[in-house]
């Protein structure tokens, strides 16, 4: 007899009992290849949407705790009691860091177009999944060394997100510029790395995997804001890699670069000579301006996108919009030099400046009308995504109307360290962005999540946001053409400053409402991706190839097909009485 003939039968045979041990490790590789070590595109674009979800929590709380010192500049506040003037320069400083870099540089590009882009084009992959995967984990490594400078002596730097030397280049100038200010450093450095990486995977998955059919006039104009602004984060990016470099070696290795001679400090003579200080200026803002196109340009192009979808009209113009953003991609590089008008800047280049920024306006305009013609005489379906481009378009224009004014030498001299150049950039880049960002969020969240979100949640957040948004920061204009000093921890010290309190607590009131709202976003984030209505594939009835897909996108993409495209990516068609009024990009040719 043998022994298996001899075992109980109640007893698990060794081979299941084997199986039994191995299948825990099993699961446990393959959630770490699936979530930590994952080359999927759409895995990583959901990586970087919540690593941009964090960063704008702890951007925004720092934001609450400036506008509350501003206005109770003696309060004490639980956990962190009475706020100093150097911490609220850091929370400046912080905040200004997070939400540049971490979210408006982010999300827009590294998180929707990582996912969308190859599935826009009819690829399964980017063109290199490796590349995606080093990206992302630079980033979160960035991210967590930004994070580390609020733990170190001296907590995080207080020089600004900008980093003007000589404050940021000498370690003996204030609280949090010793390693606060070397973690800052470090920490954009890893960010540029990362950006260069996900830029050149973008420029080539766009060149190299775009599926038969898909010609560059056929693809979204989403597709053409990623691919324009990946190429400008190539070359703005790597002139920022280079300044950091630099501004370390000044810290730490006793270069001149930035630092000029003869500097006293606590009546100490700094060991520095022959740096000079408006050379960051000039490299910074050379990274910079288009900085603001990269932030901007992806939600231009979701904007497009959107209001073409919930018109059911193709875009207005959509040659003429591919121009545009071609245009703003090439002007962005040229206008730098109106961030330096208050510096002593020769009147000759001062001018050339000015005549550039001016003429960027011409293609934001071109934009903005072809945004309206693409609405006129739609018929247009009033969701939760197209509510966010439409108030895309109003901050847009809101914002950019003082763009002009700003490009004049002779104002922006006095409005530059004013409140009115806080309210412009917040409405034309924070606000308008973030609005595209909300907009994407709810228009792709079936894509990425296989569930919808819930349509009136979604109504009143845009009420809070939009509402609160313009009463936030418009009234920052009047403070601003009133002489307010931006980056001034408190309004005591100052008498016709301490005058504008009224207004600045009907700013803060303002900017925690807003706050507030923003809960109801995240309790409908989280409440549809755990227990929303089960999405269809395609439920916005929507041309572009991701929406052939099944809902989640499969981890496999397309499963080894390629789709033929044989139509352009805004065909919808005339009349309201048809039962289908769009042709999918792969719908066969008629």
């Amino acid at each position: 007899m043998t022994s298996g003939e001899n075992r109980d039968p109640s007893l698990p045979s060794p081979q299941s009992q084997k199986q039994a041990l191995r299948g825990p490790q099993v699961r446990s590789g393959f959630q770490k290849k699936r979530y930590l070590f994952t080359t999927d595109h759409k895995m990583i674009g959901r990586q970087y949407f919540f690593l941009s979800l964090a960063a704008v929590l702890v951007g925004a709380w720092l934001s609450l705790l400036m506008r509350i010192h501003i206005v109770w500049p003696k309060a004490a506040l639980p956990f962190l009691g009475e706020i100093k003037p150097e911490n609220y320069l850091a929370y400046l400083t912080m905040h200004g860091t997070l939400m540049v870099f971490f979210v408006l540089s982010t999300v827009p590009q590294n998180g929707f177009g990582t996912f969308f882009l190859p599935l826009q084009l009819g690829a399964s992959e980017m063109a290199f999944p490796r590349l995606s995967l080093f990206g992302f984990w630079t980033a979160l490594l960035s991210f967590l060394v930004l994070l580390a400078a609020f733990f170190v002596p001296g907590g995080p730097s207080g020089a600004g997100w900008t980093q003007y030397p000589p404050l940021s280049a000498l370690a003996v100038a204030g609280p949090g510029q010793a390693l606060g200010t070397d973690l800052w450093l470090v920490s954009i450095g890893l960010f540029c790395v990362a950006t260069i990486m996900s830029a050149i995977n973008f420029v080539t998955t766009t060149i190299k995997q775009r599926a038969p059919g898909m010609a560059m006039m056929r693809m979204p104009l989403t597709c053409w804001t990623w691919f324009v602004t990946a190429i400008l984060s190539l070359l703005a990016f790597s002139v920022l890699t280079a300044a950091v470099v630099m501004l370390l070696l000044d810290r730490n290795a006793g270069t001149n670069f930035f630092v000029p001679g003869g500097l006293l400090v606590s009546g100490q003579t700094v060991a520095h000579s022959g740096g000079s200080p408006l050379l960051w200026q000039h490299l910074f803002w050379f990274f910079g301006h288009p900085e603001v196109y990269i932030a901007i340009l992806p939600a231009m192009g979701v904007t497009s996108h959107l209001l073409s979808t919930f018109a059911r009209k193709p875009v207005f113009g959509y040659r003429a919009m591919v121009g545009a953003t071609l245009a703003i991609g090439a002007l962005g590089f040229m206008v730098w030099g109106h961030h330096m008008f208050a510096s002593g800047m020769d009147p000759h280049a001062g001018f050339a400046f000015s005549a550039l920024t001016t003429a960027i306006a011409v293609p934001s305009a071109v934009k903005t009308f072809n945004w309206v013609g693409t609405l006129y005489g739609g018929r247009i379906r009033y969701t939760t995504p197209l509510l966010f481009s439409v108030g895309f378009v109003s901050l847009f224009i809101t914002g950019g109307l003082t763009g002009p004014l700003l490009a004049q030498p002779a104002l922006d001299v006095y409005l530059h360290d004013t409140y009115f150049v806080v309210a412009h950039f917040h409405l034309i880049m924070a606000m308008a962005g973030l609005f595209a960002v909300f907009a994407a969020t709810y228009f792709w969240f079936p894509k990425m999540f296989g569930r919808m979100m819930n349509e009136r949640l979604g109504r009143i957040h845009f009420w809070i946001t939009l509402l609160g948004a313009y009463a936030t920061f418009m009234p920052m204009h009047l403070l601003g053409i009133a002489g307010h000093p931006r980056r001034y921890s408190e309004l005591t010290g100052v008498q016709y400053v301490a005058a504008m309190l009224p207004l600045q607590k009907l700013i803060t009131a303002a900017a925690i409402v807003t706050l507030s709202g923003q809960l109801i976003f995240l309790a409908n984030l989280f409440w549809s991706m755990l227990r929303g209505p089960a999405a269809k594939a395609n439920p916005w009835e929507c041309t572009s190839l991701e929406w052939t897909l099944a809902s989640p996108a499969p981890h496999d993409g397309f499963a080894g097909r390629q789709p033929l495209v044989n139509h352009g990516p805004y065909e919808y068609l005339p009349g309201a009485g048809q039962e289908k009024d769009f042709l999918a990009q792969d719908a066969p040719a008629t």
